[in-house]
This record gives structure tokens, sequence and C-alpha cells, in this order.
């Protein structure tokens, strides 16, 4: 029933993985990719760095692989006070959430992608989204995706799936899940051309890929490739 895919791909780990999930399962996927003046925004030079070599050293997904789309949400940035678009230090606000938190973002985004989904007969979304390994943002918890779902299918008349495939596993897991779709070619692409330091650091090589190595992300991303190459 459900042949055509919309991955939200912003240009990081998470997203890639997503993206070659959704290629190794549906007949056609496009990509949507938003700029909403994050501090990050090297992240969006990757996209189409990742875009390009999945498509000329994947060829099993390569004619799989449409149209990408690019959106100015520079309103977002606008409306937002945080250390994800102002040039500020990440901490923890009163209410426990870091201020890497950007109000409403992933509402946006996903209801963006779905009236560009309804425009290109595309019926299901996907996401890199996790419970697992994530800071607490209310606009990553399983119930608020299965929520959206319902309303987009509800306001545009249409059954849309919001699919999630990292919900439920952690950051090791996600390299992982990598390894089993692209083998270690993927891994490698992964590591070394997506970005997904919050602080935008793209000059600096770990082991688990580019970043600052500092930032909640980095650690994050670190963890999980320690981890997945000690194969715990």
């Amino acid at each position: 029933m459900h042949k055509k895919a919309l991955v939200l791909f912003s240009g990081g780990q998470d997203s890639a993985t997503c993206l070659a999930w959704a290629l190794d399962r549906y007949e056609q996927v496009e990509t949507i990719g938003f700029d909403y003046g994050q501090r990050h925004r090297v992240e969006l030079d990757c996209r189409q760095t990742v875009l390009d070599k999945l498509r000329s050293r994947f060829p099993q997904w390569a004619p799989r692989l449409g149209q990408d789309h690019m959106l100015d949400l520079g309103l977002l940035g606008q409306v937002s006070d945080t250390a994800l678009t102002d040039d500020k230090a990440i901490a923890f606000e009163k209410s426990g959430l870091p201020n890497t938190f950007v109000p409403g973002r992933n509402i946006m985004f996903f209801t963006f992608a779905a009236a560009i989904a309804y425009r290109r007969g595309i019926s299901v979304l996907v996401g890199g989204m996790c419970e697992t390994d994530y800071s607490g943002y209310p606009d990553c918890r399983d119930d608020t995706l299965k929520a959206l779902q319902v309303t987009l299918g509800l306001g545009l008349d249409q059954r849309f799936v919001i699919e999630t495939p990292l919900m439920w596993i952690d950051k090791s897991q996600t390299w992982e899940m990598a390894e089993k779709l692209g083998g270690a070619a993927l891994v490698e692409l992964i590591r070394l051309e997506t970005h997904s330091c919050y602080l935008g650091d793209h000059s600096t090589l770990h082991a688990w890929g580019y970043g600052c190595g500092g930032c909640p992300a980095c650690e994050l991303r670190a963890k999980g490739h320690e981890k997945y190459r000690a194969g715990v």
C-alpha cells in the first residue's frame, strides 16, 4: 500500500541511517531538509555530499532516490531563543530541558513535510527521532509523533504513516543498523560525511566522525561508536 517515502534528512547520522532504511524498503524515496538558522548549518552542506555518494556508491539504491526538497524556515530561528539558533553556551533550563530544544521544530518539520508529501503522492514520512538516546525533547516522543500522525491525516484528509526506525534503539544500535543496511561502506560514509555536532565543528576528525567532541551530540555519537566498535 505504501510505496513512497519522504525522509526528513538533516545531514546528520540519525537521518542518514533512516534514509538508508527507507531506501531499503520503499520503491521511491525523496528527502526534505530545513534551513532554520541553525548554528550547525554545516549539516546542510553535508546533505548534498551524502546524497551524491549514496547515488554513486550504492547502485541498488540509486534508482529509488528521488527529488530533494529544501525549505527556508528562517522564521523558526527568529522565534527561538536556543543554543541551536543563537551563540550561547549549552545548558539546562529550569524546566529540565536543555536549551538546545527548539520549541515546535519537529512539529513544524512534519507539517511542512506532509504538505509536500500530499502534493507528491507520498504517504510515508520518516524521521530519526529517538526516545532511547535523547535529551527529553517532547517533540521526539513516540506519543507526540503518533498524535501528529493522526492530526496530519485528519487535517489533510489523507492517511499518513510516520515511521521512526530509531525510536527504541540507542546510538550503538544505530551504527549497527547502518552496517546491516549498507555494510562498512555505509558506516564510513556516515562517519566521514554526516554532521551531528551542535557547535558546527566540521574540521576536527575523531574515530566517530567530525565534531567538537564536547557537546551533547558529540558525546552521544562518540559513546555509541565506541560501544558499537567494542561489539557490546
